[in-house]
C-alpha cells in the first residue's frame, strides 16, 4: 500500500455554487480545540450539511471538507458531556466515532480552570463508556508536568487515583511528557505562574513515572502507551501511540466495509496492512503532517487554532484565553467553519 498523502476530491454544491472538497474517510475533532465541549452544535449542522469550512492555521486559506465518505471521526476532548445527548443524531447519520478523553488532575495547581471538577469529569468518563463501550473512550493523561509541586510521587498518586475510578471504563491509558520548550506561549503562561513552579519531567523522572506505570497498567489490563515520544519507553511496557488509530477503529467497526477497506484489513481488497506499533514511522497510512514520533494515521482536522475557552496554561494550540473568549463570542453555529 502506498503513502497515502491527500484524500480524494468531489464536487460540492454550496451557496457560492459548485466546488471541489476534500473527502477524507477519518475526520480528527480536534486537535485544536474541544469541539465536545464547546461545538457540538456546530458540529451536528455541519454534519447534517454534509461539509464544512477548514481554514490552514499557517496561510489562513479556507479549504473546504466533505463528510461524504467519512467513517469516522476522532473526538478529542477534556469534557464531552455537552455532546453525549446528540450522540444519537450523530449515529444515525451513519459516521462511527470515539473518543480520547483527557483526564488530568491538576485541580491544586489551577492549571485546567475551564473544565468540570474531577469527580464530575471521572462520572462523565464512565457513563459515555457505559454509552459507547470501554473500547472507544481511550483515557489521555496529558501532558504529565514536573515541578516543585509536582514530584513524580506526586503525579504518580493522582493517576493512580483516577486509575482506579476509570480502569473498568477503558482499554488504554496515553500518556505524553510535557514539552514545554517546543511551544513558547506555553513556557511564557508556565513561567508567569512561578520560577521552577512548573517544568518539563527530567529523565530519571521519566524513567520513575514510566516504570510505574508499566506496573499499573498491567495491574489495571490496560495497555499503556506514549503519544509521539521520542524516547522508547517499551522496556518499561509502554508502547508507542496511535491517537488516530487504524487498530482500534478496526476492531470497534469491524463491519464497516469501507473503513476495513480503507484500512487495509482486506474486507474489501488490497494488501492488508500488519498489525503492531513498531515502525510507526513507516506505516502505509502515517499522518505525514504530524511529528515524526507520532504514530496517528492521516485524518482531517476540522478544528481551529485560538478558539478553545478552556484556558489550560500548558496548551499549545490556544496564544492566549483572552483571543480564545473573543472568537467563542463571535462564534455562529451556522456558520461554515469555526
Amino acid at each position: 500500500m502506498a503513502q497515502r498523502s491527500s484524500w480524494e476530491k468531489v464536487r460540492l454544491r454550496t451557496p457560492s455554487g459548485p466546488a471541489e472538497a476534500v473527502a477524507p474517510v477519518i475526520v480528527s475533532a480536534s486537535r485544536a480545540t474541544d469541539i465536545p465541549a464547546l461545538y457540538g452544535e456546530w458540529l451536528l449542522r455541519r454534519l447534517r450539511a454534509g461539509w464544512c469550512v477548514r481554514v490552514n492555521r499557517f496561510n489562513g486559506r479556507r479549504e473546504l471538507v466533505s463528510f461524504a465518505k467519512t467513517r469516522v471521526i476522532v473526538f478529542w476532548s477534556k469534557d464531552p458531556a455537552p455532546l453525549i445527548p446528540r450522540l444519537g443524531e450523530i449515529d444515525a447519520l451513519g459516521v462511527n466515532h470515539y473518543f480520547t478523553l483527557t483526564l488530568n488532575d491538576y485541580e491544586r495547581e489551577g492549571l485546567e480552570p475551564g473544565i468540570p471538577r474531577l469527580a464530575e469529569r471521572i462520572a462523565t468518563f464512565r457513563r459515555l463508556s457505559e454509552l459507547v463501550g470501554p473500547e472507544r473512550v481511550v483515557w489521555r493523561y496529558d501532558p504529565i508536568l514536573a515541578g516543585r509541586a509536582l514530584a513524580a510521587e506526586t503525579v504518580l498518586e493522582r493517576i493512580e487515583r483516577i486509575g482506579e475510578s476509570v480502569c473498568r471504563h477503558t482499554r488504554k491509558l496515553v500518556v505524553s511528557f510535557a514539552d514545554i520548550g517546543r511551544y513558547p506561549a506555553v513556557r511564557r503562561r508556565l513561567s508567569a505562574l512561578g520560577p521552577g513552579e512548573f517544568a518539563e519531567p527530567g529523565p530519571a523522572e521519566v524513567a520513575r513515572i514510566a516504570a510505574r506505570l508499566g506496573e499499573l497498567g498491567r495491574s489495571w489490563g490496560l495497555e499503556v502507551a506514549a503519544c509521539a515520544e521520542e524516547a522508547d519507553l517499551r522496556s518499561y511496557g509502554i508502547v508507542p501511540n496511535r491517537c488516530i488509530d487504524d487498530e482500534l477503529m478496526a476492531r470497534a467497526f469491524p463491519g464497516d466495509l469501507a473503513l476495513t477497506g480503507f484500512l487495509g484489513r482486506g474486507a474489501v481488497g488490497g494488501p492488508r496492512v500488519p498489525a503492531g506499533r513498531a515502525g510507526g514511522a513507516s506505516h502505509p497510512l502515517k499522518d505525514p503532517g504530524q511529528r515524526r514520533a507520532c504514530g496517528c494515521i492521516v485524518s482531517k482536522d476540522i478544528g481551529r487554532y485560538n478558539t478553545c475557552t478552556l484556558a489550560c496554561a500548558y496548551c499549545y494550540a490556544t496564544a492566549s484565553p483572552a483571543a480564545a473568549a473573543g472568537a467563542y463570542a463571535r462564534h455562529d453555529p451556522s456558520a461554515e467553519c469555526l
